[in-house]
């Protein structure tokens, strides 16, 4: 009677270990398959469609309102369903973005650090971000530093994309910091494409400079570079969520616009035979201004 009673007591003890063993496995398992999802954007080299910076001119010829209708435009464009679904839909369904805000040779501001846009959560998470922070603007126009800020992010952060891209907009030539030129191409040496989005205008800026004529040309030949670099022309500040949004769908879906082999994509009709300004335009234009006190 006794060895029966041990004997079922060593069965026992055998079935809740095999069945410990058989939870630890399953457990085991389920955390293999957690793993990647959950810890995988904290590895460097972490694979996605694009990289993107997004640089925005926050520089002294854009009043308040206007620098709200430009964040206003990205705020909208990520919590769009188009953008949404271009996100996903990609190769890997995912990209990473950071958002940085621009003016002189002395200021940029990262208001949105690296995030991984891979669902429409993330994607209305970004937007949320984006709206609830303030905004601040400076003095003086430099694309240059601008691009110098953002060429090193590209490095410095956790994910490794199949392009690498930065967006810039702004409603004004470089006027400070360095030639433009040598920055784009040293960009483009490293891989990055340059694409842009100026904003075309009539008006005067908060300190009464003229707006710079044939902008949209000055971006054509001297920001924009790289592979498959093109500009979305916005027509003025309330017609910068429309470019925005077209030019951010172009950029996910790593297409080229339809008039390439320019690689430029015109929002609106504009006048024939019209002559780029040199690269060095903005900086003239200070010289003159600061002459003629």
């Amino acid at each position: 009677m006794r060895c029966c009673k041990q004997r079922r007591r060593s069965e026992a003890r055998a079935g809740i270990a095999a069945a410990a063993a058989r939870l630890r496995g399953i457990a085991a398992a389920v955390a293999v398959l957690a793993w990647p999802a959950a810890a995988a954007p904290q590895e460097r080299g972490f694979p996605v469609d694009l990289e993107l910076v997004i640089a925005v001119d926050v520089s002294g010829s854009i009043d308040a309102e206007e620098a709200r209708l430009q964040r206003d435009g990205y705020v909208g464009a990520f919590a769009d369903a188009e953008v949404i679904g271009a996100i996903t839909g990609g190769m890997l369904g995912r990209i990473a973005v950071t958002y940085i805000e621009w003016a002189g040779a002395r200021h940029t501001r990262t208001v949105v650090d690296w995030t991984l846009i891979d669902s429409a959560a993330s994607a209305r998470a970004l937007s949320a971000s984006l709206a609830k922070a303030p905004i601040e603007t400076e003095l003086w126009t430099s694309i240059s530093h601008a691009i110098d800020v953002a060429i090193p992010k590209f490095a410095a952060n956790r994910f490794e994309g199949a392009r690498k891209v930065i967006d810039i907009s702004g409603d004004g030539p470089n006027n400070q910091g360095g030639m433009v030129t040598s920055f784009r191409d040293r960009a483009v040496a490293a891989g990055i494409t340059i694409n842009g989005l100026p904003i075309v205008n009539d008006r005067a800026g908060p300190w009464g400079w003229p707006a710079m004529p044939d902008l949209d040309l000055y971006y054509a030949a001297c920001v924009i570079g790289g592979s498959g670099a093109f500009y979305v022309v916005a027509n003025n500040f309330a017609d910068f969520a429309r470019a925005v949004r077209q030019k951010l769908l172009l950029e996910i879906a790593g297409r080229v616009p339809g008039d390439a082999p320019e690689r430029i994509f015109k929002a609106a009709a504009r006048e024939p035979e019209r002559k780029a300004p040199p690269c060095d335009a903005g900086e003239r234009r200070v010289q003159w201004l600061l002459d003629e006190q």
